[in-house]
């Protein structure tokens, strides 16, 4: 069974405000599900999981580049 997270949990885990999350649904970076009683933004947990595994693996990319200062 998946469990969905309402947009506010959802936006303390990813520790963002939950506009940034409406915008990122509007944009296409993290869809969102619609709870079909009142059609509000709800999230699946294993997707916020993987996109918490997808922004730490660019995070370590970023940090593994090294830049040279003459």
């Amino acid at each position: 069974m998946q469990k969905y997270l309402t947009i506010t949990k959802a936006a303390k885990l990813l520790h963002v405000t939950p506009l940034t999350l409406r915008n990122w649904d509007n944009n296409g970076k993290l869809k969102a599900y619609r709870y079909p009683g009142n059609n509000y933004r709800v999230y699946r947990l294993d997707q916020i999981e993987a996109f918490l595994r997808q922004l730490e693996g660019s995070r370590a990319k970023k940090s593994a580049r090294k830049i040279d200062i003459f």
